[in-house]
């Protein structure tokens, strides 16, 4: 039986990329295509349990997700979705920082060819952020309280 646990990349000096751990997950018989997220939890924020749950309900959903684990910088998401080759570049924010780090994240995605990547964050995400967030390329706003199947959705709605 296939393993039904995310991937996790890792900051460790000890491991080369972000493909430390293999996960293959199960399209569940369906023809639609194969959408591979990486979901990281930018700066010091060390908040992961909404983010766990998540990436279960994008597993349950046929996705192939690769965690990156707490306190991620910018370079390091951009970094791993490149050399993961990601649809998906999902940010996790409880604490507050997520308009500083998404400004700096930005940049990097551009100068690493990833704009045509699907750009989310969700968490803690006041309001008047969202317009901001919007600007700078995240098409996909999920708020807390936002529904599992809502975030499923328009991921597969945006992937094609």
């Amino acid at each position: 039986m296939e393993s039904r646990l995310p991937r996790f990349a890792r900051n460790d000096e000890r491991f080369a990329s972000a493909r430390t751990v293999r996960t293959n997950v199960m399209n569940h018989g369906n023809n639609q295509r194969h959408i591979k997220v990486l979901l990281a939890k930018p700066g010091l924020d060390g908040h992961d349990q909404g983010a766990k749950i998540v990436a279960r309900a994008m597993m349950d959903a046929g996705f192939e997700v690769i965690y990156t684990g707490l306190r991620q910088t910018p370079e390091a998401v951009a970094r791993m979705s490149l050399e993961e080759d990601v649809d998906v570049i999902a940010l996790s924010s409880m604490a507050g920082s997520h308009l500083p780090f998404c400004r700096k994240l930005k940049p990097l995605l551009e100068a690493d060819g990833l704009t045509d990547k699907l750009w989310l964050i969700g968490g803690n995400l006041p309001a008047l952020d969202h317009q901001a967030l919007r600007e700078l390329g995240f098409r996909g706003i999920f708020p807390t309280g936002s529904k599992l199947d809502a975030i499923v959705d328009f991921i597969r709605e945006q992937v094609k």
